[in-house]
């Protein structure tokens, strides 16, 4: 076995053995908590620039298959396990876990203890990070290069991961809206699940203008998941502004959510060690009930949690909370038809507590009723 190493940014390594792609690869150093759903971790436009370490020890039993990849190719820069499955046991599987990240040419690194990874990221916060495997380089040689590699702050990345054309996703049976989703890094079972509730799905790249939007006539906006910072975002929260101007009804997810929150006039800021995973709790500040979540996210919304808060478009609250540690989950407008929460509520892989929501954004396209000029 090749020798490879994971240096981070503090200076900290931990030896394994080289697995799928040999190389160097450099990231933000995440992990995921899940036991299951790498596939569709790997496939998530949301984990560009990113070094996954999956905090569960076996990783790959399941293979990958055709049907559960969130986009067409994986995203993540490189992947770290500690026991890669040696066979593959699934009816549905066409192909291994490393086969696929060495067509994809990611670099990986399997045989370190992934879970004293993530105990070190929890205690010290998520940092650049580098996987270097048949190296010559010396361990304070590699260290030098993981800090001289980019930070997540400031990042401007949903632009590598948007779709460059448009394209359409039908409703699936008699056709109830038009929706115009904004790719800043989408899911492939977001659209899938509008669909089903009747939606017609337009995707649309990461520089749609409202001009463009207005031109499609909509029911709804929807902004998606993806990477980077979102201060960075400066055009896209410019023609979020314009679509909360006319009161088009507007649902955000995760990135979505906090460029809504920017657009409000909010601040955002990067997490210590982010959100990841599929069994994050979260309370629900209207019902009071208690979902168990999906989540994958690095920034979040600096809201105030009690009571209303004013903004140029009306009054809002915040809906949802982390109970893990209080940050904000979900924002809401009262005088604008608006909401947005941080998780993931398309849920792959993951819980269904928050399919819900998808429900909520048809029930408010239905009550608003979009007049166009």
């Amino acid at each position: 076995m090749t020798k490879a190493f994971l240096v981070l940014d503090d200076g900290a390594i931990f030896e394994g053995e080289s697995w799928a792609t040999e190389g160097e690869t450099f990231g933000e150093a995440v992990f995921a908590t899940g036991m299951t759903g790498y596939q569709e971790t790997l496939t998530d436009p949301s984990y560009h620039k990113q070094v996954v370490i999956m905090t569960a020890p076996h990783i790959g039993n399941t293979g990958m298959n055709h049907s559960d990849a969130e986009s067409d190719r994986i995203w993540v820069s490189g992947f770290v396990v500690r026991n890669p499955s040696p066979k593959v046991s699934n009816w549905r599987a066409s192909s291994s876990l490393e086969e696929d990240l060495i067509a994809n040419n990611v670099v990986g690194i399997s045989g370190v203890d992934t879970r004293a990874i993530t105990r070190h990221l929890r205690d010290r916060g998520a940092m650049r990070v580098g996987i270097f495997s048949n190296t010559k380089l010396t361990r304070e040689e590699m260290i030098v290069k993981v800090r001289k590699t980019p930070l997540m702050e400031g990042a401007f990345l949903a632009d590598d991961v948007s779709t460059k054309t448009e394209y359409v996703v039908p409703a699936i049976g008699e056709k109830r809206f038009t929706v115009a989703a904004i790719d800043l890094g989408i899911k492939g079972a977001t659209p899938r699940l509008m669909a089903e509730r009747g939606i017609e799905v337009h995707v649309m790249p990461s520089t749609t203008t409202f001009d463009e939007i207005s031109a499609l006539r909509p029911d709804g906006v929807f902004l998606s998941n993806g990477p980077g910072d979102p201060a960075s975002m400066q055009d896209v929260i410019a023609m979020v502004r314009e679509v909360l101007s006319a009161k088009i009804p507007l649902f955000g997810i995760c990135f979505g959510h906090q460029i809504i929150g920017r657009a409000l006039g909010f601040e955002t800021y990067k997490l210590p060690f982010g959100h990841r995973g599929i069994n994050q709790p979260i309370k629900n500040l209207r019902s009071n009930k208690i979902e168990i979540t999906a989540h994958n996210h690095g920034f979040a919304v600096a809201a105030p949690v009690e009571g209303n808060f004013n903004t140029v478009y009306g009054a809002g609250f915040v809906s949802h909370i982390s109970l893990n540690d209080g940050v904000v989950e979900g924002l809401e407008l009262l005088e604008t038809p608006v909401f947005s929460v941080q998780y993931h509520p398309e849920a792959a892989a993951g819980p269904h507590d928050a399919s819900y929501l998808f429900d909520q954004f048809v029930e408010l396209m239905s009550k608003t009723g979009v007049t166009h000029a």
